[in-house]
């Protein structure tokens, strides 16, 4: 079933049962509580840096609708909004503190996490088909096998990366029969379009216009794409848990408004991305299931469990007792079940 077809109400629901479940228990902000100074206090002032991302159509509807600096400036904080080119990227600008919340693939959550960056996975913003193989339609490549010896565009760290790997393992293949070009998505798109690649492991919404534009999808596999991970530094969560719940809120309320405003939603995408509408809609109502459970748990630690040791052999990550590690420790759903999307102002 398409997301434009489907009715949700979650983040609505759970709203509402929050809501009555403070009202009941008496425990609404600093009232009774009897927690710590910093759990009881308003909202922490300062700046909050988080990512947007064309491939994580919920930040994009926060971006433009302002929930999050409506919501927040009364208590003094400026929200900074940073561009992430991809998951790489991404987990580049949270490792160096660039920002504070940060959009990437479950696969290059892990691997970041395993790898020793400090980061908890807050909330689960889609679970999307957004990577896939692609070659030219005259490329005379029409499956996995024959990229025996050629030459594949692949963004490292990323899930079109893993995608890749992933593949190749399917059909026999070994990774040094492929010579992979690591370039960002975008990089990636042109080298197959100027020939410089013979295939290229894509991600949208840039697949979906290169697709637009006469590239084929000859490979696509829905269980070889992870869910798409907002992430936090641990050092942000601690310092600053109420800017972190207010995120969580907004990415809640921007769930429950694109459930009923999906041509908008692709309208945004379509802005932002520069696409043309059409190739937009067909990311966000087909290839993005954004109406998934936001609470990262048990679904998301079994797909982490199976990429896993693919970066053990791949040499990425050193041990699969680091994989081990990063798996029982990064996913952290306290936040989405405290989600109230009606503490979220509009601007």
């Amino acid at each position: 079933m398409s997301f434009a077809r489907k009715v949700t109400r979650r983040s609505v629901i759970g709203a509402a049962a929050v809501s009555a479940a403070l009202v009941l228990t008496g425990c609404v902000a600093g009232e009774g509580s009897g927690g710590s100074p910093a759990a009881n206090a308003a909202v922490e002032s300062g700046t909050l840096n988080i990512d947007f991302a064309t491939y994580n159509p919920l930040s994009l509807v926060i971006k433009k609708k302002g929930w999050l600096e409506a919501s927040l400036k009364d208590q003094g904080v400026t929200v900074n909004w940073v561009q992430s080119a991809g998951s790489n990227k991404a987990n580049e600008a949270l490792r160096s503190g660039a920002i504070d919340v940060g959009s990437t693939a479950g696969s290059a959550a892990l691997l970041a996490r395993a790898n020793g960056s400090p980061i908890k996975t807050i909330d689960i913003y889609s679970q999307p088909e957004w990577a896939a193989l692609v070659a030219k339609d005259s490329s005379g490549i029409t499956t996995v096998a024959d990229l025996r010896g050629k030459s594949v565009a692949a963004t490292k760290g990323t899930d079109p990366y893993f995608f890749l790997l992933q593949s190749l393992a399917e059909a026999g293949i070994s990774a040094k029969d492929v010579t992979v070009q690591n370039l960002q998505h975008a990089d990636g798109r042109a080298a197959l379009e100027n020939g410089s690649v013979d295939a290229w492991s894509g991600l949208d919404p840039i697949m979906a216009g290169a697709e637009q534009k006469g590239a084929k999808l000859f490979y696509r596999n829905l269980s070889f794409n992870t869910y798409g991970f907002l992430n936090a530094t641990e050092s942000f969560l601690a310092n600053k848990p109420k800017q972190a719940q207010a995120v969580v809120n907004a990415y809640e309320k921007a769930r429950a408004w694109a459930a009923v405003n999906p041509d908008e939603t692709a309208q945004i995408l379509a802005d932002v991305a520069g696409l043309d509408l059409a190739v937009a809609k067909t990311v966000v109502l087909e290839r993005s299931n954004l109406d998934v459970d936001p609470a990262p748990g048990e679904a998301q630690r079994k797909v982490l469990a199976k990429i896993g040791p693919t970066f053990v052999e791949t040499g990425d990550v050193a041990s699969q007792q680091q994989i081990d590690d990063a798996v029982a420790s990064i996913l952290d759903d306290s936040l989405v079940k405290q989600a109230d999307a009606s503490a979220i102002k509009d601007s």
